[in-house]
């Protein structure tokens, strides 16, 4: 019998399972979480497994302990090599292509150079992926959005910099400026900055950075360079609880957590 994915409102033929029947296969990497009404949110997931996509599930927060149910997919085309998303009002979402799956060691230490390898792509009910003019980028990785929808904030992991990038302009609006580490995750801070976490240096010295970005001046202050410690390293993102900022690593068995210090003078 024909099986088929309910998503975004659309009823689309396919040949795909719920992810849960992908067992220990299952690879969640990027997370994004809407809010909705009710305590019942929509949680986007980028997944690497049996199949490239993003995940898409019903989070409800009502019960004592929250329900995950999943309620669809977007499967990637080839060779875009997911990384980050951001869901969207009407059920689509933005995601970035960080590194195609067809990339080989060569191909990953020119993005690390700087080489254009990447860029953000939308999907929607009903047109399915496109490319967002003006994206492409060396190792388009973390990703956030304006509450407005009008800008995209992207990390550029091979270039080091943080990218603001106009989204359904023309003609399309894009600024850059570095950050002095290779920028992994964005997220946003209360008072309306983004903290950028990533990784500076190289090995076996690589430091773990946070640094705050005002998305309307551009102005970055560094507030976390942190040399590698037993059980963390290589940090790839932030958030802030409280008056601390809590890190995540790719290595490691373990979060981090800093006193959020006054920061030095920003610098343009």
């Amino acid at each position: 019998m024909d099986s088929f994915v309910w998503y975004g409102g659309e009823r689309r033929h396919s040949a795909y399972q719920p992810i849960g029947s992908e067992g220990d296969k299952f690879r969640a990497h990027g997370l994004y979480l809407r809010p909705g009404q009710n305590a019942v949110h929509t949680l986007y997931v980028v997944h690497h497994g049996s199949r490239e996509s993003i995940e898409v599930f019903e989070l409800d927060a009502r019960p004592r302990a929250p329900t995950l149910t999943w309620i669809g997919c977007a499967v990637a085309p080839d060779p875009i090599g997911l990384n980050s998303v951001v869901g969207l009002s009407d059920g689509g979402f933005v995601t970035t292509n960080f590194l195609p799956r067809d990339a080989d060691a060569a191909a990953r230490e020119r993005m690390m150079a700087g080489e254009i390898n990447g860029e953000v792509w939308e999907w929607h009910p009903g047109t399915g992926w496109n490319k967002v003019p003006g994206s492409e980028a060396a190792g388009p990785n973390g990703l956030e959005i304006s509450r407005d929808g009008k800008w995209l904030y992207i990390g550029g992991w091979g270039s080091q910099s943080f990218i603001r990038l106009s989204r359904g302009q023309t003609p399309v609006k894009r600024d850059s400026v570095p950050v002095g580490f290779r920028l992994d995750n964005l997220r946003w801070a209360p008072d309306g900055t983004l903290l950028a976490a990533g990784q500076g240096g190289t090995a076996p010295s690589q430091t773990s950075n946070v640094a705050k970005v005002d998305p309307t001046t551009l102005k970055v202050q560094e507030l976390i360079r942190q040399p590698n410690i037993d059980g963390f390293g290589v940090s790839t993102v932030a958030i802030q609880v409280a008056n601390e900022l809590w890190l995540g690593s790719v290595r490691g068995d373990r979060i981090a957590i800093f006193p959020l210090v006054q920061s030095p003078p920003s610098r343009p």
